[in-house]
C-alpha cells in the first residue's frame, strides 16, 4: 500500500487527478480520499522534495493498494492536473500521514469508476 498526497489550486483538479490515478495509471484507490490541509500538504511535500515552486490551495490524501515503486512508476506515465507525491515509508512524513489519515474528513465528490 502507498499513501499519496495531491496538491492543486482547485478541488476539481484534485478530483480529476484522483480519477486519473485509477483510470490512466491503473492504481486501485482504497477507501475514500481524504481532505488534507494545504499547509500540511505543502510542508510534507517540501520536506520530501525540497523547495516548492508554488503553494497549494487545496490538498488531499489517498491510499492505493499498489506499493511505492509501482505507484511511482505508474504516476510517471500520466500527467494528472495536480501535483502528486507518493509518500514512501522511508520518509518520516509517512508515519505522520498514516497516523492522521483516518481522522481526516472524507473528500466528497469522488466516485471510483471501479466500484470501490
Amino acid at each position: 500500500m502507498s499513501l499519496i498526497i495531491l496538491r492543486a489550486d482547485s478541488r476539481k483538479k484534485i478530483l480529476n487527478a484522483i480519477a486519473d490515478l485509477e483510470r490512466h495509471a491503473g492504481l486501485k484507490v482504497r477507501g475514500k480520499p481524504r481532505i488534507l490541509r494545504n499547509d500540511i500538504a505543502d510542508r510534507m511535500a517540501s520536506s520530501i522534495l525540497g523547495e516548492l515552486r508554488m503553494k497549494s490551495s487545496v490538498a488531499a490524501a489517498v491510499e492505493v493498494e499498489e506499493d511505492d515503486t509501482r505507484s511511482i512508476m505508474a504516476i510517471r506515465r500520466i500527467h494528472p492536473p495536480a501535483h502528486v507525491i507518493v509518500v514512501s515509508s522511508e520518509y518520516d512524513e509517512y508515519n505522520d500521514l498514516r497516523e492522521m489519515f483516518g481522522g481526516l474528513r472524507v473528500l466528497r465528490g469522488y466516485y471510483s469508476h471501479k466500484g470501490s
